[in-house]
């Protein structure tokens, strides 16, 4: 990069990479910050990635092929208490409700695309820049140097993330289940959510599993011998994928409900330098959506349009451009939240009156229609912002 950057990007996750590359797009001169990370553990997550970010990566040309990514037709959703909803792709008219996306395959190609872009400068520090967009993740130095609060509701629960082999085929069906379940130390059952997502393409036997149980009940599931942990998986789950098998490692982190307090701002003493936060380091949502990543990638969509639109005399420094932003976005993933959180306490409230309540509210809204089909289509992101890659001037 002969010029000094336009943009600064720290953090070279999916978020960043994203961004970093559709700013090139715009030939803006983008330094994008990766910076050495210690040796981890394998990652076993995977993605659950709507239309709207499906579009998005491969107008970059960066979607992933089978088996590193897997369709998903149907989900199912069980309550406590006989409470089921049922969300099929042909009910809303299309071939896929979302895809599987494998993480360190989307990471890969999203980092091979960085080195074959000129505009993209990859460097281990800050540079000065007229604008910063903070894309480090909830735990985000940056935004602590910066100031910005973030308003955390910390869950008593842990996400245990691995995944395993099945006796049966996943059929492409993501499955999900609220429960109930006993942890050492504890006088009664705590809530839990149970997500089977499929993995390993059509017609796999592979899934990851994402369960969401009380922090003493993760550290037991962490601790037991495999063979016991996909016993107790398997009868939790009614042994709906019959026999499984661990096929990775275990990993648990502490789940939370975040957002910044506020979303851009002015570089302190640098009164023609801004800031943007974008991904997880302006929110953080519980997992029992699905919603983490689309959320992310939808603050980038909008983040470019809004750059893409401004006055040709208005730099990339001015906060009223930057509102643009804040304003768009805030809006969205304030009801994400506000959705995820309710969901969270309402399958976390014990006793009969509430088990019946939420049960016949599941049944009733299985059978809603329009509303059903409403919330179906704004999961699959089809009231998400149109893809900037592909928006015209």
């Amino acid at each position: 990069m002969a010029n000094s950057p336009d943009i600064c990007i720290r953090g070279a996750g999916i978020v960043g990479r994203t961004l970093a590359l559709l700013l090139a797009r715009e030939r803006l001169n983008v330094a994008l910050v990766d910076s050495p990370q210690p040796n981890t553990a394998p990652d076993v997550r995977a993605y659950s990635l709507n239309g709207a970010a499906k579009a998005l990566l491969q107008d970059l040309r960066c979607w992933p092929e089978a088996p590193a990514v897997t369709p998903v037709h149907q989900m199912q959703v069980w309550g406590d208490d006989g409470g089921k909803l049922n969300f099929g792709a042909g009910d809303q008219g299309v071939g896929e409700l979302n895809w599987m996306v494998d993480v360190p395959v989307l990471q890969a190609l999203l980092a091979q695309a960085v080195q074959f872009q000129p505009q993209i400068q990859v460097v281990q520090a800050p540079l000065s820049a007229p604008l910063t967009v903070v894309c480090e993740g909830r735990a985000s130095q940056t935004r602590a140097e910066l100031g910005v609060g973030f308003d955390i509701t910390h869950y008593e629960q842990h996400a245990l993330a691995t995944r395993l082999m099945c006796d049966r085929v996943h059929e492409g069906i993501a499955r999900q289940w609220f429960g109930w379940s006993p942890a050492s130390g504890l006088a009664q059952p705590q809530a839990e959510v149970l997500a089977l997502l499929p993995l390993g393409g059509e017609g796999g036997r592979e899934v990851a599993l994402v369960w969401s149980v009380h922090p003493l009940r993760a550290q037991e599931l962490m601790t037991m011998p495999p063979e016991n942990f996909a016993a107790a998986l398997a009868q939790a789950c009614g042994h709906a994928l019959g026999g499984m098998q661990l096929s990775a490692e275990r990993a648990v982190w502490p789940l939370q409900l975040a957002r910044a307090e506020r979303w851009i701002g002015t570089m302190p003493g640098q009164n023609k330098q801004a800031f943007a936060l974008a991904g997880d380091a302006a929110h953080a949502l519980h997992p029992l959506a699905g919603q983490g990543l689309n959320v992310g990638l939808a603050d980038v969509a909008e983040l470019v349009s809004v750059i893409r639109a401004k006055e040709f005399w208005r730099p990339l420094h001015d906060l009223k451009l930057m509102r643009r932003y804040e304003r768009a976005r805030q809006a969205d993933v304030q009801a994400m939240g506000f959705v995820t959180d309710g969901l969270q306490r309402l399958f976390a409230q014990p006793g009969p009156i509430w088990q019946n309540l939420r049960n016949w509210g599941m049944r009733g809204f299985d059978r809603s229609g329009p509303l059903k089909h409403w919330m179906t289509q704004r999961a699959m992101g089809q009231s998400t912002p149109p893809n900037p890659a592909k928006a015209t001037n």
